[in-house]
């Protein structure tokens, strides 16, 4: 008896539980874009180069193209439709906005995904290559445009927005450095 090759699973995707029947090689990119429509998440090179299928995986990002959809089954899924807070965006999502941080906005749900991550590791202490100190006890660098650029380095821009989308992370960290100073005060 042949082995079965696909599989019932469960996933937690922006909050809520999905259960879906998938074959085993169906990627999480497909899972999402093609069994839930979920299409705001991108197929750019479907070969992990791009970034335009950014997505947050336990907090981490993550390019869906390369991540098999039984492998995400238990953990906690971000997709862009699941960044803003209802009818409120995300501080990363206002400030592309604001900033013109896209143009034609294929690559956008990727490079936010990606931002969001990024503002994580920084606040973290994760160093960068360009880092200069990265020994424990120097905390987290300043959030540079050459940190960010380094940091968002695995996902391109076809339109060339780099220099807006540089100005758009360095804005949303900067709000959510007065929001933490301002939740202290």
């Amino acid at each position: 008896m042949a082995p079965s090759t696909s599989s019932v699973i469960t996933l937690n995707i922006n909050g809520e539980k999905y259960t879906l029947p998938v074959d085993h090689r169906t990627t999480l990119l497909d899972a999402l874009r093609e069994h839930l429509d979920l299409t705001g998440t991108k197929k750019g090179c479907d070969q992990g180069q791009c970034g335009a299928c950014t997505v947050l995986l336990d907090g981490r990002r993550t390019v869906s193209c390369l991540q098999l959809a039984v492998a995400a089954e238990g953990r906690e899924i971000t997709t862009i439709e699941g960044v803003a807070e209802g009818d409120q965006l995300h501080p990363v999502q206002q400030a592309f906005l604001d900033l013109d941080g896209y143009q034609c906005g294929y690559c956008t749900p990727g490079q936010i995904c990606s931002a969001l991550a990024v503002l994580e590791e920084h606040e973290a202490g994760w160093p960068s290559a360009v880092t200069a100190d990265v020994s424990p006890e120097a905390g987290p660098p300043p959030l540079s445009p050459d940190e960010i650029r380094e940091r968002m380095s695995g996902n391109l821009c076809r339109c060339g927005a780099y220099v807006s989308i540089v100005q758009a992370v360095a804005r949303a960290a900067e709000v959510r450095t007065s929001g933490a100073e301002e939740a202290v005060a």
